[in-house]
């Protein structure tokens, strides 16, 4: 995983990234490959310490970028 060590977010963050995260994982197509889990926790991750703060929104930066990645 990329270097995340210097982020810090408040439990409600921590909070909003893990219902973002779930959903992403969840709408993947089986089998979901670890790949694929480690690429999403990493955009949410960036685009949570950018700022953003939708759950909706996380979610869909990650999958978007899921698939520029597979291409």
């Amino acid at each position: 995983m990329k270097d995340f060590s210097n982020a810090s977010f408040p439990p409600e963050v921590i909070s909003v990234m893990e219902v973002a995260f779930d959903a992403a994982v969840a709408s993947l197509p089986e089998p979901v490959h670890s790949s694929h889990v480690q690429a999403i926790a990493e955009s949410i991750l960036r685009a949570a310490h950018s700022g953003e703060r939708d759950p909706i929104v996380l979610q869909r930066l990650a999958l978007l970028e899921l698939q520029l990645i597979q291409r």
